[in-house]
């Protein structure tokens, strides 16, 4: 695998002479449009080890039987097999490619009910677990449910595991705290919670539970640890996990709403695992800048492996962008939410050439609309290598993806190269 950052002039057919590859293949891996390409866009170079050409009878069973590999093996090489009853003779597979480093890493990702069919699925492919967002509850400790069925029976179809996320939603699907305090100051209404989610999982086939749980006023910093721990006792003895999403902290007394409320060695003492929200210091109403900036993920994972043992972090891996307009006005410019697919078509778009903060390690650029600038900070396959390789260097448990809604195969062509 290599990563190529396009330069002025290159065409996709050069490109693809040059490293010895498909310009179709080339096309596909990196959802190019036609033969479009960006000045600075970074594309994925995967090299074929083996390729192979259907023949008439074919199965992919049968070719898998062939190179002794598996069915699942064969579509995560050539995800657009996902959906074909049939394979057209004379089409060429890839069977493998040159050897890429494995890494023995659990990878999993957040979906709203509402994501796409198609975007559903090719995450599927590469994720070894499916967290529908979200369950919430009601002051009575009963649920507020969510349509997830057509989530878990995809994530069925494709060998994931399945884990049931509960947060404070209330009915209005807002984030209440109230709710929160509510909750840690009733025992009656955690009983009753706890009995729902449990009847819950044992009916939906739910392997694990996570707690995601925000804006906890400090006073109840105890309270929240106490009811993830009697949350764990209660689900470990009947088979269950518990994993806890935490903000990004960088020390036991950081001020903020945000913060106060989460204990790092207290939560990671109490759950099975932790997840850490390594995202969003760029954010809808802040001033511009990566989501994910390096140097601040690293600050909020020195900080936690000083107090959380490393084979029970997962770390977050953002799947968007944010286009801000230009100047920046404090409480008053707000961001628009896209894709990192749709970063890169709107700076074709807009003739705009993508650069690359080598400090932060994300791409950015800028473009005007209707006389109004435009700054872009995104993902590509180069800055989701950084993140993977700060998995890798911390030894953590694994990585998960907030969230799946939005196409960017280019990642999964990367995680594909890791994973084996």
């Amino acid at each position: 695998m290599e990563i190529y950052v396009v330069k002025q002039g290159d065409t996709l057919q050069g490109i693809a002479t040059e490293f010895g590859v498909s310009a179709a293949r080339l096309a596909y891996d990196n959802e190019l449009e036609g033969e479009r390409l960006v000045v600075g866009q970074a594309l994925i170079i995967l090299r074929p080890q083996i390729v192979y050409t259907i023949e008439d009878g074919d199965t992919l069973q049968s070719i898998a039987d062939r190179f002794q590999t598996t069915v699942l093996k064969l579509v995560r090489n050539n995800s657009y097999l996902i959906n074909e009853d049939f394979l057209l003779p004379g089409r060429q597979i890839v069977i493998s490619y040159e050897a890429a480093e494995q890494r023995n890493i659990e990878i999993f990702g957040y979906a709203y009910a509402f994501i796409q069919e198609a975007v559903l699925e090719e995450s599927c492919l590469y994720i070894q677990e499916l967290l529908p967002f979200s369950y919430g509850y009601n002051e009575d400790g009963s649920l507020i449910p969510m349509n997830d069925d057509r989530l878990l029976a995809t994530a069925v179809r494709f060998g994931n595991r399945k884990r049931m996320v509960i947060t404070p939603l209330d009915r209005y699907e807002r984030f209440n705290n109230q709710l929160v305090v509510r909750l840690l100051s009733d025992s009656q209404m955690r009983d009753t919670l706890l009995d729902n989610i449990l009847q819950t999982m044992q009916a939906k086939e739910y392997k694990a539970l996570d707690i995601d749980f925000e804006f906890i006023p400090g006073e109840y910093r105890d309270s929240y640890v106490a009811f993830i721990a009697e949350a764990r006792t209660r689900l470990n003895a009947e088979g269950y996990m518990v994993s806890v999403a935490v903000p990004p902290k960088i020390s036991d007394d950081q001020l903020g709403l945000l913060y106060e409320g989460i204990d790092y060695e207290a939560i990671g003492n109490a759950a099975d695992s932790v997840f850490l929200m390594t995202y969003e210091w760029g954010y809808k109403y802040g001033p511009p800048m990566a989501i994910a900036p390096i140097p601040s993920v690293r600050r909020v994972l020195d900080y936690a492996v000083s107090v959380i043992p490393r084979e029970k972090i997962d770390m977050g891996i953002p799947n968007y962008a944010y286009d801000w307009p230009l100047p920046y006005e404090r409480n008053v410019t707000e961001a628009e939410t896209i894709g990192n697919l749709q970063a890169v078509r709107r700076a074709a778009l807009f003739g705009a050439e993508i650069l690359y903060d080598e400090e932060a390690q994300a791409p950015y650029f800028y473009y005007t609309k209707d006389g109004i600038a435009h700054v872009v900070w995104f993902e590509d396959v180069r800055s989701i290598q950084a993140k993977y390789d700060l998995i890798a260097e911390y030894g953590f448990r694994g990585g998960g993806y907030w969230n799946l809604m939005r196409e960017f195969r280019q990642n999964w062509m990367y995680v594909n190269q890791i994973i084996g």
